[in-house]
């Protein structure tokens, strides 16, 4: 998208007198706008309609900011998801922002986007079904829902109360890995999401009552995915949901979002955002540009990682190792490609430094698209 497009939005985007024009007046006073900032493959017209839909079944998301509402649907267009009724994502009011909620479906999409995961999927388990979990050298699990006549699966009220969920995930070199969450350990989960506590302060129903087992699914996909090799798009679906679960603001900026540089990281081992504004609107931590980045995975060490050694860089200078990231994917000629440098690297990197990879993966993406 052109600068003095993006201009166009901030300066001509309805103001909080004008709001009765709101977000259905801006995403069609932008449409071309729009086009620009889509990857290649997604068609604007399809994306506005699904947008437009979803605004109009959530009455509330008429009293948001039309500019975080706009964000959003740029967002989830750019990471390659639906918002609304095929359930990829959904945009939800916090307060006067509009956030971006990825669902299960979502998650186990951008997974499979990767490039290195064949298949992903999860499963309910009830009390009547056949369940067996094994654990240590060999793992293993197995399940057999209660079936009915001819051997199909028995109605839900048949098979009873749910007791856990599990998930799958399949590689393109046919091993596996897997997650199983018992019933408590979800209801744990639920309980100490923010939005959860909120719903039941004000006596309202949250999505945990009306759709618990949609819920269940999504947390224990979300629990793999912890183990998977991430895109730059599933990163920041997951950052997203965290946020949410965490009860913060996403932040996402139309600025930022529209120019691809939209990228937050989650901590595997905390769950928690790293680089969330604060309530002033600050960045909680240094941008890429303001710390000293090191070597992979932020240590200084050997090639043999033995003893260490000083990679420090200047400030705002990437490291060699990352550099020589940088080059491959520059030299990327195709998708397939890309995909598959990123991903191997992003296993090796954390906080600055993956942050910094995520930025340099979507101006390469950009690149490789025009040459299709």
């Amino acid at each position: 998208m052109s600068l003095q497009a993006l201009k166009n939005i901030n300066r001509n985007a309805p103001t909080d007198a004008e709001q009765p024009k709101g977000f259905p007046a801006m995403l069609d006073q932008f449409k071309g706008e729009i086009a620009r900032a889509l990857p290649k493959h997604i068609n604007p017209d399809r994306m506005a309609r699904i947008a437009l839909t979803a605004f109009r079944m959530t009455p509330k998301l008429g009293e948001c900011d039309p500019r975080s509402v706009f964000a959003a649907v740029i967002q989830s267009s750019q990471m390659g998801l639906e918002v609304g009724l095929m359930g990829e994502a959904h945009l939800v009011p916090f307060g006067n922002q509009c956030q971006l909620i990825p669902g299960y479906t979502g998650l186990m999409k951008l997974a499979r986007q990767s490039g290195l995961v064949q298949d992903i999927y999860a499963h309910e388990v009830r009390v009547n079904d056949n369940f067996t979990l094994k654990l240590g050298m060999e793992r293993s699990l197995e399940h057999e829902p209660l079936t009915t006549l001819g051997g199909f699966p028995a109605a839900d009220d048949e098979r009873g109360d749910v007791a856990g969920f599990y998930a799958v995930a399949v590689f393109k070199d046919g091993s596996r890995t897997f997650v199983a969450m018992g019933r408590k350990e979800i209801e744990k989960i639920r309980d100490n999401s923010r939005g959860y506590q909120s719903a039941k302060r004000y006596k309202k129903e949250s999505v945990w009552d009306s759709d618990f087992t949609a819920m269940g699914l999504k947390t224990a996909i979300r629990r793999l995915c912890k183990f998977l090799p991430k895109s730059p798009e599933l990163a920041s679906a997951l950052a997203l949901d965290a946020a949410a679960e965490q009860g913060k603001a996403q932040n996402l900026n139309l600025t930022d979002v529209i120019e691809g540089n939209y990228a937050p990281i989650i901590d595997d081992e905390t769950g928690e955002i790293t680089d969330a504004k604060n309530d002033s609107g600050k960045q909680a931590k240094p941008s890429v540009d303001q710390v000293e980045v090191v070597g992979v995975s932020g240590k200084k060490v050997k090639s043999d990682g033995a003893t260490p050694i000083s990679t420090e860089t200047t400030v705002g200078t990437p490291s060699a190792t990352l550099q020589s990231i940088y080059d491959q994917m520059a030299s990327a000629k195709t998708m397939d490609a890309l995909d598959e440098i990123y991903v191997r690297a992003e296993g090796g990197l954390e906080g600055a430094e993956l942050e910094a990879l995520m930025r340099e993966y979507r101006k390469c993406k950009s690149t490789v698209e025009s040459l299709i």
